[in-house]
């Protein structure tokens, strides 16, 4: 478990879409919504580790159909959920003031910002294609690979939520300054574009 800890605690410092989302979430919603939405990231990652430690993920790894409709649907998805963002921030711009905390709160409920989450996740290919590639070699001789691949799984889970955590915290902190319309229509539009980005590279990479 410490050696995989070591394996994803540098990957989860990278800035990714999770990271994105969590970060646009705490400024343009609330600091609730960023945390729902960091759990249903770490929802994804459980659901990934159990899939990869049975074998279910691995169709991903050896079936080419399989991974590019994965692939192309989770590409599309964050394509469109950038492109989104994007027409919003063009509406916010001729908007005056800035939303409360209580307005954010309320504008999309808690519970958007989980399935918001697990779905970016779970619609991610690569992060089943990492778990096929790296759960099996921690899985000890003897012990059942679902528990073991959902025990790593939650390692995963815990570096996230701490880092995540972090980055929300940290976030909120520099709200005030960030949550006039000007910056809010801006925070859309560049994480918009590293959705679409992040979108159009798996689509890309996929061929």
């Amino acid at each position: 478990m410490l050696a995989f800890g070591v394996v994803v605690a540098l990957l989860t410092v990278i800035p990714g879409v999770d990271t994105a989302l969590v970060m646009r979430g705490t400024l343009t919603q609330s600091r609730r919504y960023a945390f729902a939405a960091m759990l249903g990231v770490q929802a994804g990652v459980i659901v990934w580790g159990a899939a990869a430690a049975t074998g279910v993920a691995a169709l991903l790894a050896v079936s080419r159909v399989a991974y590019l409709v994965v692939s192309y649907a989770g590409a599309a998805y964050l394509i469109v959920l950038g492109a989104s963002m994007i027409v919003r921030s063009l509406r916010r711009r001729n908007a005056g003031g800035a939303a409360t905390p209580a307005a954010r709160a309320a504008a999309r409920p808690a519970r958007s910002g989980f399935w918001l989450g697990l779905t970016t996740n779970l619609l991610n290919p690569k992060v089943g294609v990492f778990y096929v590639a790296t759960i099996p070699q921690f899985v000890p001789e003897g012990y059942s690979p679902l528990l073991v691949g959902v025990a790593l799984a939650l390692v995963h889970c815990l570096l996230g939520t701490i880092w995540l955590s972090i980055v929300i915290i940290g976030v909120d902190r520099l709200a005030p300054w960030l949550r006039g319309n000007r910056a809010m229509a801006w925070i859309d539009r560049v994480t918009g574009g590293v959705l679409i980005a992040f979108g159009a590279r798996l689509a890309a990479t996929t061929r």
